[in-house]
């Protein structure tokens, strides 16, 4: 890997064995960001069984057009989602990695897409940080490991923001400048101009903005539009570059984008009359002007998420916005750099002003600003002197942190539930890196400094697939409870829940595959029932009488109400038995009345 040492320029040439060492490390960046264990944790929430259902709905019955969950439409989200994750069911099998999968693919596509928009404005090494960083920050891995349609979403769009770039001709101002090639000797090279935009490329981009802009139409409704619209909007009122932002209006490009999303919703309203109704005006007007959908939180709320989402590299982030007004780093608020603020603000504010409001609805403003953090940590790379060189190690060591704070914390009360091994790796990989990245920034050699924090970060992420995971299923997952009944044909058809949240009750249909009924609570037959742990509290408050048959799960246990008949019993059917757990629980494994 290249070494920058102050004052002095990177290698000329750089070595074979150079740019095997970046290549490797970006693909196994990408790899375990984005692909490594999807399926290690159960569903979660009440958004991913939900999905997951109707993908396999789909799968099974062969109506591509009506989304169903539980038999019947399901119109609160387009398909996009439901086609990738029931193409993925069809050719893989029914599973959590599988309903994932396309948002994992989703992920990779927008990064790379958006490296390739900084390789052709900036350069390869604006883009290898590009790639680095992307992928590792928190709103980016959390994301591309659900199933839902957040990512599928800002990807699309992030493909469609990438085209529009190079219709509207983003960087061809003859007194722009961009770095070149690292692989050339990485000097500045000026951008070349018209001539970069053969009619070709330039129908091409249109073409790819029609049909990315649709697909984003598909995977979460006319939003896309608007985000897109609003941003290019109002980069064309900041630069007065009026005629190219009418280039995005071409017949190419509405053609492209009529072809690719109407037909769905074309089809959807012929066979479902409340189609629009459902979808257009409640899942879309009124999710947005009214706190119908009781997702309120304050104006602010997308600051704190967005800075979250930025997590590890969010102070670099925020400084490189800074640094564009201030004109630090040879930044400024040129064509390009107001693009990206654009794109970055207009979500922010778009969702800001919306009456409900969900943390994955700034996932579009996260790229857009990574790319910002790469092109001006590329520039602070290649000054012989920056103005503030700590920044490098503090930013390099932030990933260290974190690995730190997550060993110490296995050692708090309330997280005992971890397990002991994810201490031990997570300090032994902070001790590792925090030591490489010390001595890189004692000798000056700040891509490498740089290069040793995004590692650590790539084998804490790998470490908490591995160990972590496993245990925070049984934490926050339905899967377990889910697959014991399972287990039992007679007690899955006849087990009833009580007092479970939403996103219980929903993971609980999903693995049973069926919709499970509320107990009800003047039943006196015997039963099988999942029961919240605030159920359970209900139960010995009522006096009612229950034996537990598991509680393997933490927020979860499945019982039997009333007094069981041992006589009836069978092969197939949960028997009422001691299941231990890990919750210090001996008292709730006898029988209570």
């Amino acid at each position: 890997m290249e070494t920058n040492r102050p004052g002095h320029q990177p290698s000329t040439n750089p070595t074979l064995l150079t740019r095997i060492g970046w290549a490797v490390l970006i693909i196994a960046t990408l790899y375990v960001c984005y692909f490594s264990h999807l399926g290690a944790l159960g569903f979660v929430g009440p958004d991913e069984p939900r999905y997951a259902w109707i993908a396999r709905d789909m799968a099974e019955s062969g109506d591509w057009v009506t989304p169903r969950l539980y038999g019947k439409p399901w119109f609160e989200k387009p398909p996009l989602l439901y086609w990738g994750a029931a193409l993925s069911f069809k050719l893989f099998g029914v599973s959590e990695a599988t309903a994932r999968l396309p948002s994992a693919v989703s992920a990779l596509l927008a990064t790379l897409a958006l490296a390739w928009l900084a390789l052709r404005l900036y350069g390869a090494e604006t883009a290898r940080w590009l790639l680095l960083f992307l992928p590792t920050t928190v709103g980016m891995i959390g994301f591309s490991h659900a199933a839902a349609t957040d990512m599928p979403f800002g990807a699309m769009l992030t493909i469609a923001m990438v085209a529009a770039a190079v219709v509207v001709g983003l960087g061809q101002e003859t007194n722009e400048t961009v770095v070149g090639d690292v692989a050339a000797g990485g000097a500045l090279r000026p951008s070349s101009g018209q001539g970069s935009h053969s009619p070709t490329r330039v129908r091409l981009a249109l073409i790819c903005f029609g049909f990315f802009l649709g697909l984003a139409v598909l995977a979460k409704g006319p939003a896309g539009i608007i985000l897109c619209g609003g941003s290019v909007f109002f980069w064309a009122v900041f630069t007065k570059r009026w005629r190219e932002t009418f280039r995005l209006l071409h017949p190419a490009a509405i053609g492209a984008f009529c072809v690719t999303a109407l037909p769905w919703y074309i089809l959807c309203a012929r066979r479902n009359s409340d189609f629009v109704r459902v979808f257009i005006i409640e899942h879309n007007f009124k999710r947005y002007l009214t706190p119908e959908f009781q997702h309120i939180q304050r104006f602010w709320y997308y600051i704190p998420i967005l800075l979250i989402a930025l997590v590890p590299w969010t102070g670099w982030s925020v400084s490189a916005v800074t640094y564009v007004f201030r004109k630090k780093l040879e930044m400024r608020p040129d064509t390009s750099s107001i693009y990206l603020l654009s794109w970055i603000l207009f979500p922010l504010i778009f969702f800001s002003i919306s009456k409900s409001k969900l943390p994955g609805y700034i996932l579009p403003a996260v790229p857009p600003f990574v790319m910002l953090t790469a092109i001006s940590l590329c520039r602070a790379l290649r000054m012989p002197k920056v103005p503030v060189p700590a920044g490098f190690a503090v930013l390099a060591l932030t990933p260290v942190t974190l690995a730190a704070a997550q060993s110490a914390s296995t050692y708090i009360e309330r997280a005992k539930w971890l397990p002991q091994d994810i201490a031990a790796v997570s300090a032994i990989i902070a001790v590792v890196s925090g030591t490489a990245c010390l001595v890189f920034a004692w000798n000056g050699r700040r891509a490498l400094l740089m290069a040793s924090g995004v590692i650590c970060l790539v084998m804490l992420v790998e470490a908490n697939n591995i160990l972590l995971l496993p245990s925070l299923d049984r934490v926050i997952s339905a899967r377990i409870v889910g697959q014991r009944v399972s287990k039992y044909p007679q007690s899955a058809r006849a087990i009833v829940a009580f007092r479970l949240k939403r996103g219980w009750q929903y993971g609980l249909n999903f693995y049973i595959h069926r919709e499970i009924e509320e107990w009800g609570e003047d039943s006196n037959q015997p039963v099988t029932a999942v029961v919240s742990l605030d159920g359970v509290a209900e139960l010995r408050r009522r006096h009612l009488e229950f034996t537990v048959i598991d509680d393997s799960s933490f927020e979860a246990m499945v019982i039997q109400i009333g007094k069981p008949d041992p006589g009836k019993t069978k092969s197939n059917q949960l028997a009422p038995r001691a299941v231990g757990g890990n919750r210090n629980k001996k008292k709730l494994t006898t029988r209570f009345s």
